[in-house]
């Protein structure tokens, strides 16, 4: 009988030859098993070890919200590894076929990303010894394996990275790889979960891709979030959307925040061999960056699709340039350097933010649009002023309907006019309350008669004749 480790109660940490000669022989001890190997087939015992051991699949589940790209297969959305990739696999094997044994791929590797593996693990590990026990292995039972058994004694027991490894290696060998530390040490900074809303999250696997692309030239599709222009999602975060159509390109969480000109350097010992020379010159930098870094998403695929390295991101619907990739990196315009860079320019797009206040969700438009025309209007005093129409439009709230906006040109600090529209298709009907935070100046809004909806629109104009600059429009339902 090969030898396994007792680590806690019903927690047994052991490698291939261990995990071959439980199944093959049964144990009092053990139910559950979680292999944690670059094969996820149940022929890698036989391959390995020359045993031959039966199996009767439970489930299998895949990255991903197509589910119709793989028929009778389930999907989990939460994950970002790669969509379409077999995420773990669940299945009844051993003796009379009395263990249950999930499976996650991963290579002993300091770049392999073991973060997108450490929940379904963990959950994995405390089904098993509600159960019996669980053993957890890899090929040798020092890395891989350790490495899930250092994370969930982490999270069970509060326990740093260090303090994790020193109590695992009283009862067992264990040598997780310097990359596996590493994200273990992003674990515990994370409060011992994976935060995928996390700026440390959305570095290390920005970096983790790039090196992937540094190492063939060539780029997987499957390696790129979901489109947000084509999920049903809906929700209370900042959305961005092309200036030019006002297709939603992504959410505020797939944005990549930097710090103003200083290197993204965190994971370059880690990423050791993925820096390049980065084809664009910083020239002098600004104060205020002109774009943002996001994450690779879906909308993008066209542009990469010929294994380019550089190039231009264009919209799916309207083909309009909206920033440009680099994988070799590239300089914000306040001097940070950004590898890979997937570079969105601010001048390209739209910002919508919803708010959660007290008096309900607030839709506010934080973009800049100058393709307003002059016009004579009477206003309700009678008196005829310039005044100024045209966008911007609310394409989350209303199938453009929502057109119309009236400022004063020559309004100074805190001045204002207001604007109550028809509109009979507004969607979604949650929109309620008044928030008026941005104005300089407040009114307390009248009651709009008619037999349709009517929504007012407050404008704050700031010292800037002439342009619409700094404007922040706040939406009421009334």
């Amino acid at each position: 009988m090969q030898k396994f480790d007792l680590v806690r109660e019903n927690l047994y940490l052991g490698d291939i030859c261990a995990a071959a000669e439980i199944l093959k022989n049964g144990s009092s001890e053990i139910s559950h098993v979680l292999t944690v190997l670059h094969c996820p087939s149940i022929a890698v015992f036989e391959e390995w070890r020359n045993v031959k051991l039966d199996s009767k699949e439970i489930k299998e589940v895949y990255v991903g919200d197509d589910q119709d790209s793989i028929q009778g297969k389930e999907f989990a959305t939460e994950s970002s590894l790669p969509s379409g990739n077999l995420l773990y696999s669940l299945e009844h094997t051993g003796k009379d076929l009395k263990f249950t044994r999930m499976v996650v791929f991963a290579y002993d590797q300091e770049w392999e990303n073991l973060l997108d593996l450490i929940d379904i693990c963990l959950d994995f590990i405390d089904a098993g010894r509600k159960e019996k026990g669980v053993l957890v292995h890899c090929f040798a039972g020092q890395s891989r394996s350790a490495s899930m058994v250092i994370a969930y004694l982490m999270r069970t027991e509060k326990l740093s990275r260090e303090e994790a490894l020193v109590s695992l290696r009283q009862r067992a060998q264990a040598s997780p790889n310097p990359g596996f530390l590493k994200q273990l040490d992003l674990f515990e900074r994370m409060n011992f979960k994976v935060d995928r809303s996390s700026p440390i999250y959305k570095h290390f696997r920005l970096k983790a891709l790039g090196y992937l692309y540094s190492k063939d030239k060539k780029f997987d599709r499957f390696k790129l979030r979901a489109d947000p222009g084509i999920s049903n999602e809906r929700s209370s975060r900042s959305t961005y959307e092309c200036k030019k159509c006002k297709r939603v390109l992504l959410f505020q969480d797939q944005v990549i925040d930097h710090t103003p000109g200083e290197a993204d350097s965190e994971f370059d010992d880690m990423f050791k061999n993925m820096i390049g020379e980065v084809h664009k010159n910083p020239g002098d930098h600004q104060n205020q960056c002109t774009s943002i870094f996001v994450e690779p998403l879906n909308w993008m695929n066209s542009a990469m699709e010929n294994d380019v390295s550089e190039g231009k991101l264009l919209c799916s619907k309207c083909q309009a340039k909206v920033g440009s990739f680099d994988w070799s990196g590239s300089y914000c315009s306040c001097g940070s350097k950004i590898v890979p860079a997937f570079q969105l320019q601010m001048n390209r797009v739209d910002v919508i933010t919803v708010n959660d206040n007290n008096c309900g969700l607030v839709v506010v438009s934080h973009s800049i649009d100058e393709t307003f025309e002059w016009r004579t209007f009477v206003n309700e005093s009678g008196n005829n002023d310039p005044v100024r129409v045209g966008g911007p439009t609310y394409p989350l709230l209303a199938d453009g309907g929502l057109t119309t906006v009236i400022s004063n040109p020559n309004g100074s600090s805190g001045e204002f006019l207001s604007s109550s529209l028809g509109l009979s298709r507004l969607s979604p009907p949650w929109l309620i309350g008044r928030d008026t935070r941005f104005l300089g100046k407040k009114e307390k809004p009248r009651t709009v008669k008619g037999t349709h909806t009517a929504i007012r629109i407050f404008l704050s104009i700031h010292q800037y004749p002439l342009r619409w600059h700094r404007a922040s429009n706040t939406l009421d339902l009334v």
